[in-house]
């Protein structure tokens, strides 16, 4: 057996290896929104104020399909390390069908989007705008799920690259679109914060047909045979995907749901107030995308060794994992405290809100290392398929400290953006510490158990 040393350098490597391709990926998606609120911005706060509380809408209902697809990659990984081809393409096919389902439940929830944003609180010509926006980003939701299926599917198999490229044509088609359909350009009509959904939904469609036609044609998938042949839905299979599936889900509503609800408590206090909340969450979003391909990548990585049965160095690469993505959110966090007045600058000229913006990008960088720690053994866990149990730790975190922090003093005690950041501080750290206990314990049970069966 290697030295701990090299084995810990080896995982890294590895774990680096995957997450390139997929930092390209939450970069490019991460790029996306800060194009949409960049490009809103120079509109003006009323269409970055929609565009801001249409993306929190539609992010609630976009996490809870990408939370159960997500369990396909762990579920393909241990398939994939033990050997297992025919069961990569049977999932893979079974969440298309999952996909499917979960288009025509966001679709309804996306036209109702109008009466939902009035009840609670917002104004009504943002609303209004806001639910229109809605509406054009749900033509691409059928689209945009089927994608994850098979992205998932090929991150379980460590195949990463095909991820990049989707990534890389997403953001070229979305920037694309919100110049032609946004601004009206080519004898197109200008819709606004309407045509920054229009081309959210091109993006969607465009990866998916990439997506497809490349699995369909690449000889790295012709083992597995995802797409080759028609399957019915298995119950079997879904039941193992959402058995997974389903915490994860409830993991990340209970963490996505918190910011999106952040967003919408904001809508109250103007849309100057908005705007400058908007700049902040989405440059802390576009730094959290490098944690989090190592989140995925970790939990790939993690995947692999224990479906080859080797327990112990699982373990060790998980806490690799877990250390790679705390120590680039340090890094961040600095750079941020550093730059924040410069990176609030190139989002807005709008003095005021640039005000607020430079102070609430200080409240992001107080954030960063807890953030990097709770996504860290967040993708370390899922790697073990350890789901249940962290799903309520993470409603522990964000829902019994996160939000009665943010919304009690935030808007009951009528602190504002401030004190509504306090909070969701507060729930991620109680969130990282939570989940690296879980992992600590989970992990030194799966190794002692490994032992002593070896023992019998």
């Amino acid at each position: 057996m290697p030295p701990r040393s090299s084995r810990a350098r080896a995982d890294a490597a590895a774990i680096a290896q995957l997450a390139g391709p997929l930092l390209v990926n939450n970069l490019a998606t991460a790029g996306m929104v800060t194009a949409d609120t960049v490009m809103a911005g120079w509109l003006g706060a009323r269409d970055l104020a929609a565009v801001a509380v249409g993306a929190n809408y539609v992010s609630f209902f976009h996490l809870g399909g990408l939370g159960l697809l997500m369990a396909l990659s762990p579920t393909v990984a241990h398939a994939y390390g033990a050997g297992r081809d025919d069961e990569v393409g049977s999932y893979t096919r079974n969440a298309l069908w999952l996909s499917l389902a979960l288009s025509l439940l966001t679709c309804v929830a996306l036209l109702l989007a109008r009466p939902v944003l009035i009840a609670i609180a917002i104004p009504a010509d943002v609303a209004d705008l806001a639910a229109r926006y809605v509406r054009a980003v749900a033509f691409g939701v059928p689209a945009m799920f089927a994608f994850l299926a098979m992205r998932f599917s090929s991150e379980g198999l460590g195949w990463t690259r095909p991820i990049m490229f989707t990534a890389v044509l997403a953001f070229g088609a979305n920037v694309l679109g919100n110049y032609l359909f946004m601004y009206g350009k080519f004898g197109l009509p200008a819709l606004g914060a309407v045509g920054c959904g229009v081309g959210t939904a091109l993006a969607s469609w465009s990866v998916f047909a990439f997506m497809w036609f490349y699995m369909r044609r690449h000889r790295r998938y012709a083992r597995y045979a995802p797409l080759r042949h028609f399957e019915a839905p298995s119950r079997l299979r879904l039941r193992g995907i959402l058995a997974l599936g389903l915490p994860i889900c409830g993991s990340v509503l209970a963490e996505g749901g918190l910011f999106a609800s952040a967003g919408l408590m904001l809508g109250a206090f103007g849309p100057t107030v908005l705007a400058a909340h908007a700049i902040a969450i989405n440059y802390g979003a576009l730094m959290f995308m490098i944690p989090l391909s190592l989140h995925s990548a970790t939990t790939i990585h993690v995947g692999h060794l224990l479906g080859r049965g080797d327990v112990a160095a699982g373990r060790q690469a998980g806490w690799v994992g877990m250390g790679l993505c705390v120590a680039i959110m340090a890094a961040s966090a600095l750079v941020l405290l550093a730059m924040r007045s410069r990176i609030a600058g190139a989002y807005t000229g709008d003095p005021q809100v640039l005000a607020i913006a430079v102070q609430l990008l200080a409240y992001v960088a107080a954030f960063q290392v807890a953030d990097g720690l709770q996504v860290g053994a967040a993708g370390a866990l899922r790697g073990f398929k350890d789901a249940r149990v962290p799903m309520l730790l993470n409603l522990i975190a964000y829902w019994l400290v996160g939000f009665p922090l943010a919304y009690g003093f935030g808007v009951v005690l009528g602190q504002g953006a401030r004190a509504v950041w306090g909070g969701l501080i507060a729930g991620l750290a109680v969130c990282a510490v939570l989940l690296s206990w879980r992992y600590a314990l989970i992990s030194r049970r799966a190794v002692a158990a490994q032992g002593n069966s070896s023992r019998k």
